[in-house]
């Protein structure tokens, strides 16, 4: 891998892992039907996509430093008595939230890893996942909530976060579709959904960095790696500012776009992918 298609990769997790049309998904499909020759088989790859999400929630957490400084504060009883409460309650539902995953994704993980590198399964879900965006607009509640996330809407908004261990289904969509089958706004769902991402990228960029260190490629990959996780941080950190502002003006309809985005780019992909174009 080059350093041009490293920070192609970058802006390509930058921006789909929030964007609810799946970052994996592209990251399996896009160099396939580009011909980067890039083997996703290999060790080195999969620790550097999540180089690339760590570089990620490093954005995310920058972007929301406010949320975490106050959930943090209120854990540790420092902030004022009146917010500690609810910084606490919002600090907890998302590790309710984030429970599912990690279960899930520890007992699964590597039968889920063969799926990587196989660009027509990817495709095949992403329309899938145009589907599941559709479903949730369909299914969303009237209650239009955007704070009051109770322990139950949050266990759900976890177990549908778990769909995006599939390739080409997206974490971040996945996680909104539970919010609204709940009746959370788009923003509030988003939001949300944003923040109990954060600690589930950095977890996984834990697990993972030991394996880039000690891959036969280290310098090479590793200064790729580095350069790719701040474009990523970048994109990110523009990514969400601008989401939150689009789901919070577009909360009628705001799914629609990207479902038929991933309908469109999944039915394409597949079908260039069988003619070998």
């Amino acid at each position: 891998m080059d350093l041009l298609h490293a920070v192609l990769f970058a802006i390509l997790q930058g921006a789909t892992e929030l964007f609810p049309v799946s970052s994996l998904g592209h990251a399996v499909v896009v160099p396939a039907l580009l011909e980067w020759h890039i083997h996703q088989e290999s060790p080195g790859f999969l620790p550097f996509l999540v180089m690339l999400h760590l570089g990620t929630a490093i954005g995310l957490a920058t972007y929301f430093f406010v949320e975490w400084l106050t959930m943090a504060r209120g854990v540790l009883g420092l902030g004022h008595a009146s917010e500690n409460a609810s910084a606490r309650s919002l600090f907890f539902k998302l590790v309710v939230a984030t429970i599912p995953a990690v279960i899930i994704g520890g007992l699964f993980k590597k039968h889920i890893a063969l799926l990587f590198g196989t660009p027509l399964i990817a495709c095949v879900f992403l329309v899938l996942n145009g589907g599941l965006l559709m479903l949730g607009e369909r299914l969303r509640g009237r209650a239009s909530r955007e704070n009051n996330i109770s322990y139950k809407d949050a266990l759900i908004i976890g177990l549908f976060q778990c769909l995006a261990f599939l390739p080409g289904l997206s974490r971040s969509g996945a996680a909104m579709v539970g919010g609204l089958t709940r009746g959370v706004s788009h923003a509030g769902a988003a939001k949300f959904s944003f923040l109990m991402g954060t600690p589930i990228i950095f977890a996984a960029g834990v697990a993972e960095v030991p394996k880039l260190i000690h891959t036969h490629q280290l310098h090479d990959l590793l200064g790729l790696s580095l350069v790719a996780a701040i474009v990523a941080g970048a994109v990110a950190y523009a990514s969400t500012a601008f989401l939150m502002r689009y789901f919070s003006n577009h909360d009628e309809w705001a799914l629609r776009p990207f479902a038929l985005y991933c309908a469109i780019a999944g039915i394409g992909g597949f079908l260039l992918l069988q003619a070998g174009l």
